[in-house]
């Protein structure tokens, strides 16, 4: 049935209404007549006994049904942009994203939806279909905070203005999909993934289990035979630096053996690389350290943060990250333990170090990439653990050796003189 002020005029229901008033029309007959509820009926009849002089039921529409000049000028220049760096092969960007462009025209006050958005990208050519992907199941597979960790690093130019790539390291927990650390490293380096662990130690304490992909980094790899080699160690068979680290805190290491089994981590990834790469080309940032506050302000999005005051939803976990690991705080639903130093070291850097093994010869000293080193107190001939720390801002190499739960001896060497990749 058609709507009440197509059907009637105004006068006319005014009669109606009248009628009803003054007892003649019964309000069955004047429901069956006007072909409305009960609960219609009394509002249009409130209505007319408010202002019976002036009453009227003629729709009129509360919201502008048409946007601004300004609002649609807006909405194309910044469509345009979004054009321009889909097709720019040099960006890691290959869809668009109208939630970050709406975003970006709240910045502006400029308040859109995200529907209007597609429906102007469509008539400008700004759209692409997205691609059909196989539904899975998402589950957490934890019960508790600090059960497992995925850890990841992704080298990228994350600004077209910038003159290097730069790497992000990230570490998300499973169970409340809380990103623990989101930081810029100048490399994927082995002493970054270091670095990066040793936040998360001593920011929120020690996991049971680390989860991490089989990079060189985190992994020793060895390939199969061939009639021209025969191989001597075998996949696992040698630490790497980072896998002693992780022997010396005790947490227990998992290797995933492609990365759509670190779909927990990747997924995060993928969303603040689109954000962070769209925002610096967009306000051209060139500076690592304005990556980094664009990359502070898009995590806090993630794990606090949607849009105004309306809190980002995990999709899987149905919370706020933030606010569901908090709780697993307080109810004490956690497998943190409490960061400690190992026996019988005291700093940290003897524990978040680069890890060697040296021999003394028989003038007591030890060879360190082409530095000979007097190791006092220390019998000939007798093997010693040589922990480095390197300080990349004062170029310098920080030498502790340790023989028999000793500290033997400490010193400083030039950075410059290691000709390793650290």
């Amino acid at each position: 049935m058609s709507q009440l002020h197509k059907r009637f005029s105004d006068d006319q229901i005014a009669s109606f209404l009248h009628a009803y008033d003054q007892g003649p029309l019964h309000l069955e007959e004047a429901l069956e007549i006007l072909g409305i509820c009960r609960s219609r009926f009394f509002d249009v009849l409130r209505a007319y006994r408010e202002e019976p002089s002036s009453f009227s039921i003629t729709y009129r529409r509360q919201n502008r049904s048409r946007l601004s000049q300004e609002t649609e000028a807006a909405i194309k220049y910044e469509l345009l942009r979004e054009k321009a760096l889909i097709e720019d092969e040099e960006l890691p960007i290959t869809s668009y994203n109208y939630s970050a462009l709406r975003d970006c025209l709240l910045k502006q006050d400029i308040t859109v939806s995200v529907n209007t958005i597609i429906d102007r990208a469509k008539k400008l050519g700004c759209h692409k279909p997205r691609r059909k992907h196989k539904a899975h199941e998402r589950e957490v597979l934890t019960h508790s905070i600090g059960a497992l960790i995925q850890h990841d690093g992704s080298t990228h130019l994350w600004s077209p203005y910038a003159s290097e790539k730069w790497t992000l390291i990230t570490a998300i927990d499973d169970y409340s999909r809380m990103l623990l650390i989101a930081d810029f490293f100048s490399g994927e380096t082995t002493w970054a993934h270091i670095q990066a662990v040793r936040s998360v130690v001593e920011t929120f304490g020690l996991p049971l289990r680390y989860y991490v992909d089989s990079l060189r980094v985190f992994r020793f790899i060895q390939g199969r035979d061939s009639v021209w080699r025969k191989h001597v160690l075998q996949t696992d068979d040698a630490d790497t630096q980072w896998g002693k680290m992780m022997n010396r805190l005790g947490v227990e290491v998992i290797y995933a053996l492609s990365p759509q089994a670190k779909g927990k981590i990747e997924r995060p990834y993928r969303w603040i690389q689109d954000r962070v790469v769209r925002t610096c080309a967009l306000e051209h940032i060139t500076e690592l350290e304005e990556v980094r506050q664009v990359l502070r302000e898009e995590v806090e999005r993630y794990t606090i943060l949607a849009q105004g005051n309306q809190h980002q939803v995990h999709s899987t976990t149905g919370e706020i990250p933030a606010i569901r690991f908090g709780r697993a705080l307080t109810e004490e639903n956690s497998l943190f333990r409490s960061f400690s130093l190992p026996s019988p070291y005291t700093p940290p850097d003897d524990v978040f170090c680069l890890q060697e093994t040296s021999t003394t010869n028989g003038y007591g000293r030890i060879s360190l990439f082409n530095h000979q080193i007097r190791v006092a107190n220390v019998p000939l001939r007798e093997p010693v653990d040589v922990h480095l720390v390197p300080e990349f801002n004062m170029e310098v190499m920080h030498v502790r050796i340790w023989h028999r739960d000793t500290l033997a001896h400490a010193s400083a060497l030039p950075l410059k003189e290691f000709r390793v990749h650290f």
